[in-house]
């Protein structure tokens, strides 16, 4: 026991820390990256420990693994005895986008690694007794097994009713004598040092589960169990995700059991359905099909995705975000540089050659691409390359297939490249720098931005100005995915669980 112990505590320890060499290393390339660019504003450099560290040492990945022995000496001591109990966790609050603010518990690092080790000895034992359309906090289900399991379903149907309930504060809701009823009467492998290590860390809660800790994942799809089977047995399709679950079915009578079966749940496990976020039952159509009903919706927003029976898209939360990210990077290089009353360190553009809009471009190729370049990516869409792993934000969304959407996207990164160029030019022209007028890039037309930014040349080297596309990273991601299948393309970030 102590082995296993000591092995988690040294792989959660090493997490950490890795995170913060990572987060080191960062700072400091781009605070030397902002010092040739701004001058001595940029001169003091601050890093930063997190706040955790001076809470408790066992917060301290540097000193859990220096004393790893120790800890999980006194931890499985405890464990055999049937006496241990997690300490104390610090309640961190993030805001949510109501306004509100969830509460993420984080456990000393040594309590998170027995958490871990308890969350991935009941999963293994207990996998095949949950739902096959439970998709959350499992090594044999994702995010994008129940995107794709939805969106064929949705696309071969031309309407469908649709059931979509959201739950209020589910993980800090759970009752937990119902909680531990699941545990005993459906069937679960769950041995009595199991139990006693789940109620250490219950013990302190009135009700509900912390969120922030690996056990609670397993945990949670336990207490929905009696839902999904219930689901299941009226014949229903669904796919859950933790607490995010749509039921969809061609039977409106179906669909409304539905809701029976969800507010049965509700009132059992003492979870409160969110009238206010929950979107209830309603008739999914085409556009332009004609109904019998007042009101329809013409798609779906699930995890990240906009599904409806035509295609899978981005939802138009996440692709404000993406374009957010995008105009901050050519900001921060382009313009914000020139916001100051003088051109210290600042590299006026010319013989054709602008090194700020260089680092933009490569900077929005990082995030769309990760590490592939223009012509690597090219190479694997024409066959020269068998397997990519890909890591850009597009990554993220493997099972998209609305090529309009991803036309539009590009249409939108063009126009703003020149609208910013634009900008930047005036800005260079109000210090009266008149000669960038006639040099690439501000002597480019809308029109022909994309041809000249893809044949023109940086030191010697074409291609490097390229405009990235999101319509040619989803070509990359597409073969990728029929050659290769989704879990080894796509993301490996979007299955961490990352508490």
């Amino acid at each position: 026991m102590k082995d296993i112990i000591k092995k988690y505590i040294e792989v959660e320890a090493k997490k950490h820390s890795d995170r913060y060499h990572i987060y080191h290393n960062s700072l400091h390339i781009e605070h030397e990256r902002n010092k040739k660019r701004f001058g001595e504003a940029y001169s003091n450099k601050e890093v930063k420990k997190p706040f955790v560290w001076s809470v408790d040492k066992k917060y301290n990945p540097f000193y859990v693994l220096k004393n790893s022995e120790k800890i999980a000496s006194a931890i499985a001591k405890k464990i055999k005895e049937g006496t241990y109990k997690p300490k104390a966790p610090y309640i961190h609050e993030i805001p949510k986008g109501n306004g509100k603010k969830r509460e993420i518990t984080v456990y000393q690092i040594p309590d998170a690694a027995v958490s871990n080790y308890l969350y991935k000895r009941l999963l293994s034992k207990n996998k095949h007794r949950l739902s096959s359309l439970s998709y959350a906090y499992r090594n044999d289900r994702n995010v994008h097994f129940a995107i794709q399991d939805i969106g064929l379903d949705l696309q071969s149907n031309s309407r469908l009713f649709v059931s979509e309930f959201d739950f209020s504060d589910f993980f800090g809701s759970i009752n937990h004598q119902y909680l531990y009823d699941q545990l005993d009467q459906n069937g679960f492998m769950v041995s009595d040092f199991e139990k006693q290590i789940i109620e250490s860390f219950l013990g302190s809660l009135e009700r509900g589960i912390p969120q922030g800790t690996s056990i609670s994942l397993f945990l949670a799809n336990i207490v929905c169990w009696k839902l999904d089977r219930s689901l299941e047995s009226e014949g229903l399709r669904f796919a859950r995700y933790a607490d995010d679950t749509v039921v969809w079915s061609s039977n409106y009578n179906k669909i409304c059991e539905s809701f029976e079966l969800i507010s049965k749940f509700s009132k059992e496990a003492g979870i409160e359905i969110n009238a206010d976020k929950s979107n209830g039952i309603n008739l999914m159509v085409k556009p332009g099909l004609p109904s019998e009903f007042d009101k329809t919706k013409e798609y779906i927003e699930f995890l990240g995705y906009k599904l409806s029976l035509s295609s899978i898209s981005i939802k138009e939360e996440s692709v404000n975000k993406i374009k957010k990210q995008i105009s901050y990077l050519l900001y921060k290089n382009l313009i914000k540089p020139l916001k100051g009353y003088q051109l210290k360190n600042i590299i006026v553009p010319s013989n054709d050659e602008d090194p700020a809009l260089v680092t933009a471009m490569m900077q929005i190729r990082r995030y769309l691409y990760g590490n592939l370049s223009e012509s690597k990516l090219k190479s694997f869409v024409n066959g020269k390359y068998k397997r990519i792993r890909f890591k850009g934000i597009m990554s993220f969304y493997p099972l998209i297939d609305d090529v309009e959407q991803l036309k539009e996207l590009d249409g939108w990164l063009k126009s703003t490249i020149y609208n910013t160029l634009k900008l930047r030019k005036k800005l260079f022209l109000k210090k009266n720098i008149l000669r960038v007028s006639y040099n690439f890039p501000f002597n480019v037309s809308e029109k022909d931005l994309i041809t000249r930014f893809k044949s023109a040349s940086f030191k010697g080297t074409k291609g490097i100005y390229e405009i990235p596309s999101f319509l040619r990273i989803y070509q990359g991601i597409k073969n990728g995915i029929t050659n290769n299948g989704i879990e080894y393309t796509m993301n490996e970030k979007a299955f961490e669980y990352d508490y």
